[in-house]
């Protein structure tokens, strides 16, 4: 599904209450912006917690619908960037319980994602890359679980401040996974 398809699929759904209600439009209108700006990061976030495809897709448009309720109950809006990356994560971790019996591991740079990608290179920057990723892929994997979590959201564009929040971590603890991590991934892209 393409993200215009994704994009007009999640409209329907969250214009069926706004038809009930011309108060909600608003919202449907701010619901849908959001969800095009930032699904591809919140679907790259979501399968860092080792749960499949279609279930970062659930989590995404449940995610959304979250934000949606949110704003019709005229809640607070202040960072809604950071709320929308809390719920996702909180929602990742249940879906992640639930199969843990059956827990896959999928990889952050995996065929799924290649469609998400925001750019495109040339062969030769792409076996750059990719030998370049690998090398980086063994640093993230041998990371703490913690230490994953806080790169991948600032990755995303999160500041040290909204990941403390969404990880429930103090300022200092997430200065501190992050620095340690960003010099790991130094040493190995300079080896």
């Amino acid at each position: 599904m393409t993200d215009s398809n994704s994009s007009a699929a999640l409209s329907a759904v969250l214009l069926r209450p706004a038809l009930r209600s011309e108060r909600a439009l608003p919202h449907v209108e701010e619901t849908v912006g959001l969800f095009s700006s930032l699904r591809k990061p919140l679907l790259r976030y979501a399968v860092t917690f080792g749960i499949g495809a279609c279930d970062a897709e659930e989590i995404v448009q449940e995610t959304f619908l979250a934000l949606f309720r949110h704003l019709e109950a005229n809640k607070a809006r202040e960072n809604l960037h950071g709320w929308v990356f809390r719920v996702c994560h909180n929602l990742a971790l249940k879906q992640r319980e639930k199969t843990r019996g059956r827990l896959q591991i999928v990889s952050v740079d995996g065929a799924w994602l290649k469609q998400y990608a925001d750019h495109e290179l040339n062969p030769e920057e792409q076996l750059v890359e990719a030998r370049r990723r690998e090398k980086l892929q063994s640093v993230l994997r041998a990371l703490s679980e913690q230490d994953r979590f806080c790169i991948c959201l600032r990755a995303e564009g999160l500041r040290y401040r909204e990941i403390a929040e969404i990880l429930g971590m103090s300022l200092g603890a997430v200065s501190i996974s992050l620095t340690r991590s960003l010099a790991r991934f130094e040493r190995a892209d300079r080896e």
